[in-house]
């Protein structure tokens, strides 16, 4: 796994070579953050952006007297959809009851419920915007914890409207757990956003396959770029690149293309699309796949859709809060484990379980730095009770890898005395490529294809000239071929790596990768695969954690 490193020196050994070296880490990345996928799966985007629309429960909307029943008097469980060990110990009646409301200007923060515990620590909490609500959603230039020194408690937050109540439901998670009992703290937010849809026409042209960029100059946003590329089974691929002239734009709103039929319907997507994936120079990068019929039809119009501001609240709205672990450490335990994985590379280790009442983690060690742990998909088998996980990987430890189990029909106690294993399936491999180079030949605008193999793989490669850059596309017919994840050439014995220009994710279906060299002026070239991926999705990794009482 070092060669993660040695690649990484190489490419940063001159200003020009930036590149997207472990392109697939960044996924990874970008999965603790929840950023948003469209079309409802749980994949990479900002879990600010969850538009769900809450109801509540019983006969009234008011608050009553008692504080544990005014918490509960909300239905939490949409909002906790990916947090169901929460949802569970609610149900439980678990959690600290805080009920502290803060007003000014106005505008009601009210903090409900609290878990602590040794995993995490989770409020929930209502925001009532009164009569300065302007817009569907709220943005803040600042949420989070401070501990009694002052010092910022980072974390993520979601939150969505409850119509029938009038309050914006949301919660405040953060890794951060107390050293002792006790922890005296201040959750807090800063200048509260109330925003609304914007829509900008944009005059793009379905039926040009250049490189089209429009300048916006409006709420925050600078311009967008589009591109096209022809897919398979008669779609297109549009791509998008947003720049933004108001940074915290790029932190807070959605932004997308709407493709509009001539019966000022919306084109729907074939595959769900990806918003807001990082790009090498900053752009908030976008990918929608499209029936090319559909939208290149005549009388299909186009718009940028954004979240735009509408009024701002400035000031802050601070709450002293004492959160306990008392009555969460009920149902705490850890256990030692220190169990040998051999199938995971870099000297893997499941070294600690920690069970909570809301949740259940497994924390690997690893002796080389940045080990992958190989599996798309984890389970806890608890008793015969499969507990769906996911991982992730701890920032500042490179030697380190948690999964993360969210308690749902469990209690801890339950847990303490049942046998536990751990299932880990479909795995992906990565491999460094060979030193057999790709040699393209003509280069020009025409589309030609080549064959090649890597370890008895086939690879169909495809190459041509858009707007001055070399585009590569490599795609292979056997499904186990994860795909090609980076190409580079070489100039001397430094290496030039290609941008990747096609969003991918470890793991899916398709192995289609796209690379582009930007500003390319030569007729051949000889290009090398990085590293390949493959999948076994069939592979069922099952290791006992402990046994039953």
């Amino acid at each position: 796994m070092e060669r993660f490193e040695d690649n990484l020196k190489n490419q940063m050994k001159t200003a020009n070579n930036v590149s997207y070296p472990d392109f697939d880490r960044m996924w990874s990345s970008i999965q603790q953050n929840e950023l948003k996928v469209a079309g409802g799966e749980s994949v990479p985007l900002r879990p600010r952006r969850r538009k769900r629309i809450a109801i509540i429960t019983g006969i009234s909307v008011a608050l009553m007297a008692t504080p544990v029943y005014a918490a509960l008097n909300y239905d939490w469980s949409n909002l906790l959809s990916y947090r169901a060990g929460i949802q569970t110990a609610l149900e439980q009646g678990l959690g600290q009851t805080i009920e502290q409301s803060v007003t000014k200007d106005g505008i009601t923060l009210t903090v409900h419920t609290a878990f602590i515990d040794e995993n995490r620590t989770f409020l929930l909490y209502s925001l009532d915007p009164g009569s300065s609500r302007a817009g569907e959603q709220v943005a803040f230039d600042h949420i989070g914890l401070k501990d009694k020194e002052g010092h910022s408690i980072e974390g993520r937050y979601s939150h969505q409207w409850n119509e029938d109540a009038g309050v914006f439901q949301g919660y405040f998670e953060t890794d951060w757990v107390a050293q002792g009992q006790i922890a005296d703290v201040e959750f807090m937010m800063e200048n509260i956003h109330f925003t609304g849809e914007g829509k900008q026409s944009i005059n793009y042209d379905p039926q040009d396959p250049n490189t089209q960029a429009f300048p916006i100059q409006k709420d925050g946003i600078g311009s967008v770029t589009l591109q096209s590329f022809e897919q398979a089974e008669g779609n297109v691929l549009l791509q998008s690149a947003i720049t933004f002239t108001d940074p915290e734009m790029n932190s807070r709103s959605w932004v997308r293309i709407q493709a509009i039929d001539d019966k000022k319907e919306m084109i729907k997507e074939v595959k769900p699309p990806t918003f807001g994936t990082p790009a090498v120079s900053g752009e908030y990068m976008s990918q929608q796949i499209f029936k090319s019929d559909s939208l290149r039809s005549e009388g299909t119009n186009f718009q940028l859709a954004y979240d735009r501001t509408l009024e701002t609240a400035d000031g802050t709205w601070s709450l002293n809060m004492a959160l306990s672990k008392k009555q969460m450490d009920n149902g705490t335990f850890k256990e030692s484990l220190n169990i040998p994985v051999d199938q995971v590379p870099g000297g893997t280790k499941l070294h600690e379980m920690i069970v909570t009442p809301t949740q259940v983690r497994l924390i690997l060690t690893h002796e080389e730095k940045y080990t992958r742990v190989p599996y798309m998909d984890y389970q806890l088998d608890v008793g015969g009770t499969l507990l769906s996980g996911s991982i992730w990987h701890v920032p500042g430890h490179s030697k380190k890898t948690e999964l993360r189990f969210e308690m749902t029909g469990l209690d801890a106690a339950s847990l303490a005395n049942r046998p536990v294993s751990l299932i880990a399936k479909h795995r992906v491999d990565e491999f460094a490529g060979d030193q057999s180079p790709i040699r393209l030949t003509d280069i020009s605008a025409e589309h030609q294809s080549l064959t090649s193999s890597i370890a008895g793989y086939p690879i169909t490669w495809t190459y041509y000239m858009k707007d001055n850059n070399l585009y590569v596309e490599s795609f292979s017919s056997d499904p186990t071929f994860g795909g090609v994840n980076q190409t580079y050439y070489l100039d001397g014995e430094d290496r030039n790596y290609g941008m990747p220009a096609m969003i991918g994710l470890l793991g899916d279906d398709s192995n289609k990768h796209m690379d582009v060299y930007k500003n390319f002026d030569k007729t051949e070239l000889e290009v090398y695969i990085w590293n390949y991926t493959t999948h076994k999705r069939d592979d069922v990794l099952r290791v006992p954690l402990k046994a039953g009482k």
